[in-house]
């Protein structure tokens, strides 16, 4: 059996420098319950000594870890994680941002309710500054988010800052699950799931994106819907936890291309992973 039987699926994270989001980000797949996948690191161009920790972090774990690295000329998120895409030995592939830390149960529910042409997106809850301070390496890696009573906590604590915090609730109960997750929304970049020939298919992401504004994954999600896959909510299943940071700055400079891909009901990006 060849490494791509073997995996279940391949996590590709996209980061960018905050080595201590990174450590707090892995310490969440240390812990996951269904062990059966790889860890892709998608670097938009971190400085020497945060590759220096990562390539040091990837020595002494027990995770499966590439680490793809391009020059930092501006963000090029889409661009790295096309490569990203190119470099995985999945055929089912999981996205999720270097500031969110998952629940143990998150690749496990991407891969138990994966179905052919379906994308699924989850939705994060979003930590206050004053949980995201208290975090370490250790508390993530014994699960001081998931233990019981801890949503209580994070309620109390993230009155200033914190948002979307019931997203943090968990839910076993097959009738909920379902009744929870009947209504369709957009893919949110930091947590969906596909398969491999779904992306190929619309030939990723488009590369002309240049900056975290209106389109870089909402152009990803309808072009897909223009191929005819659908979107499939599993929020309550698959979680995440949003670490506190800055609000990056957003405008709406490539909405035209976008536009472009409503009006022509585009599906294929010739910007994308084969050019």
């Amino acid at each position: 059996m060849n490494k791509s039987e073997a995996l279940e699926a391949s996590v590709i994270i996209s980061i960018y420098n905050n080595y201590s989001f990174i450590e707090l980000v892995l310490a969440g797949f240390e812990r996951q319950t269904n062990k059966n996948f790889e860890i892709i690191l998608a670097d938009d161009g971190s400085k020497k000594e945060v590759v220096d920790k990562i390539n040091a972090y990837i020595k002494q774990s027990t995770l499966k870890i590439k680490h793809i690295w391009h020059e930092d000329e501006g963000w090029r998120k889409n661009e790295i994680l096309n490569q990203a895409i190119k470099k995985s030995d999945s055929d089912y592939i999981i996205f999720i941002d270097g500031d969110c830390i998952p629940h143990k149960k998150f690749v496990a529910e991407h891969l138990f309710n994966k179905e052919p042409n379906i994308t699924l997106a989850g939705r994060r809850s979003n930590l206050s500054k004053y949980v995201s301070d208290r975090l370490t390496y250790e508390n993530v890696r014994k699960g001081i988010l998931e233990r019981k009573f801890a949503i209580l906590g994070i309620l109390l604590k993230s009155v200033i800052g914190g948002s979307h915090l019931e997203n943090a609730i968990y839910f076993k109960n097959n009738f909920i699950r379902k009744k929870i997750n009947k209504k369709t929304k957009g893919v949110l970049g930091s947590n969906f799931s596909l398969h491999k020939s779904n992306i190929l298919e619309i030939n990723g992401f488009d590369e002309r994106y240049k900056k975290p504004a209106i389109g870089e994954d909402t152009d990803f999600e309808y072009r897909l819907k223009n191929a005819g896959k659908k979107i499939k909510l599993i929020k309550h299943l698959a979680i995440q936890y949003h670490l506190f940071h800055a609000r990056l700055e957003r405008d709406d400079i490539h909405m035209e291309y976008l536009n472009d891909v409503l009006k022509n009901k585009t599906t294929y990006t010739p910007y994308g992973i084969i050019k």
